[in-house]
């Protein structure tokens, strides 16, 4: 039997999907501290306007350069797996199948948006990058995009993972990458933050607010920011995951699945992987998308559809999504990657349509799964990519007592031997779970009061 589906190089993908040409209910727009529509141009001193077209795009594809391509073929198309050992494990009738995308040389899924990013700055004359990175990957993966493109790269690390991860920060390093804890005395941001709260452990909003502003407060004019997950031009370039899995799928003689399945942070490697199934259901397939998230930061499960901004700082505009608050800070579990506070406004807006089936769950379970993964299947798995792990053996369990031969296909979105620190952690029993109590949840939505409210119409299909 086979378990390992290849492409040739010649059947890469050379067009992005654009989901947001297919929603049902067109996406919102984000809304300037006046409530009136973000225009292109106020983006400017943040984006590089390539970019910001694509942002704003609503064609359904989206070529790929040629020279962006010629990158991608050192690890696309990465191949597709069928968990096998896991199958028999679990005694599951299902067949399990997951997308391998460890295999880029930062180790996750992050590279496939961050070379596109790194190019187009590049194109439009950027010299230099700032980003905000959580557990990690992707600071490396900018990192790495810039090495190989010749831009410089500044990246602040959520201060809980920059101490949790030190070998993160040495990759990032080892690419020319420049990594500093968040929240730092370089910028206002960090320097308001760490008044208030100098043991504070930081987190993706904050990193987010100092990115921006070191990139705006730029004299030369020559320093963009660049984001790893939320907006809509990093789902485009994370879909070529999705697009290959199709493919894929087939020379493994199955249909379209059953069940899609990928951890959720800020939404782009579930969304990589999910968008291009998405649009298979919004034409009639019978299929349960099912994005994955932390219980002690349930942004999908428990937090409102609403206008917020995506950083502490509100630096950024305010955006359609599911979220928590801009002030949330979660509790330091090592899914570092899954701690922010809202999540893309494409995978919202699909949520709320009812497209997809958010599940939360606590790293205890996540990280009892990664150790059944790397058990059976004998990868060591990214935290982030544990929470995918859980649910698709809950999947798999619930065909088992139905008795059916489902088709699960899930997002292996990084490896996780830079992380190891967690697992320590879980082997000495030293990890809980913390589940987000509701009094604090109710404090951290309150600073959206007063903030404009989305519509959350939708068509009702699903």
């Amino acid at each position: 039997m086979s378990i390992k589906f290849f492409l040739d190089e010649k059947d890469i993908p050379r067009q992005w999907y654009n989901l947001a040409a297919d929603l049902p209910t067109p996406l919102q727009p984000p809304l300037g501290p006046n409530g009136k529509p973000v225009t292109p141009d106020m983006l400017a001193p943040v984006f590089p306007m390539n970019l910001i077209e694509q942002e704003v795009c609503q064609d359904r594809w989206v070529d790929i350069p040629e020279e962006i391509l010629d990158i991608l073929y050192r690890w696309r198309p990465s191949p597709l797996y069928r968990a096998k050992a896991l199958e028999e494990a679990l005694g599951t009738p299902a067949r399990i199948y997951y997308k391998n995308e460890g295999v880029s040389p930062p180790g996750s899924h992050k590279p496939n948006t961050a070379v596109p990013q790194a190019w187009y700055n590049k194109k439009f004359g950027i010299k230099r990058l700032t980003t905000e990175t959580g557990a990690g990957q992707w600071g490396s993966a900018l990192s790495f995009a810039c090495a190989l493109l010749g831009l410089e790269c500044k990246v602040f690390m959520v201060r809980i993972s920059f101490d949790q991860k030190p070998f993160r920060r040495l990759m990032m390093e080892t690419w020319g990458g420049n990594c500093i804890p968040s929240p730092s005395p370089e910028t206002n941001a960090g320097r308001a933050i760490l008044e208030k709260m100098p043991d504070t452990p930081g987190s993706l909003g904050i990193a987010i607010s100092e990115a921006i502003e070191a990139a705006v407060t730029d004299p030369t004019g020559q320093t963009r920011y660049s984001l790893g997950s939320v907006l809509n031009h990093v789902m485009l370039h994370q879909t070529i995951i999705g697009l290959e899995a199709k493919k894929q799928l087939k020379k493994a003689g199955e249909n379209l699945p059953d069940v899609v399945i990928g951890c959720a942070g800020g939404g782009s490697n579930f969304a990589g992987l999910a968008f291009p199934f998405v649009a298979d259901k919004i034409a009639g397939a019978n299929i349960t998308i099912i994005p994955v998230e932390p219980q002690s930061c349930p942004t999908l499960t428990r937090a409102p559809f609403s206008y917020d901004h995506g950083d502490t700082a509100k630096m950024t505009p305010l955006l359609p999504m599911y979220s928590l608050g801009h002030a949330f800070v979660p509790p330091p579990i090592h899914a570092g990657g899954l701690r922010y506070h809202g999540m893309a406004p494409l995978v919202s807006q699909a949520v709320n349509e009812g497209l997809l089936t958010p599940l939360a769950l606590g790293q205890i379970e996540c990280y009892e799964a990664a150790m059944l993964w790397a058990r059976t299947e004998g990868f060591i798995s990214a935290p982030e990519t544990s929470h995918a792990i859980a649910a698709t053996i809950r999947e798999a369990k619930k065909a088992k007592e139905e008795g059916k031969e489902k088709v699960i296909l899930m997002n292996w979105s990084g490896h996780g031997l830079m992380d190891l620190t967690g697992y320590h952690a879980f082997l000495e029993g030293k990890l809980h779970d913390y589940p987000l109590p509701d009094a604090e949840l109710a404090k951290s939505m309150s600073v959206m009061n007063g903030l404009p409210k989305p519509s959350t119409a939708k068509t009702g299909k699903w």
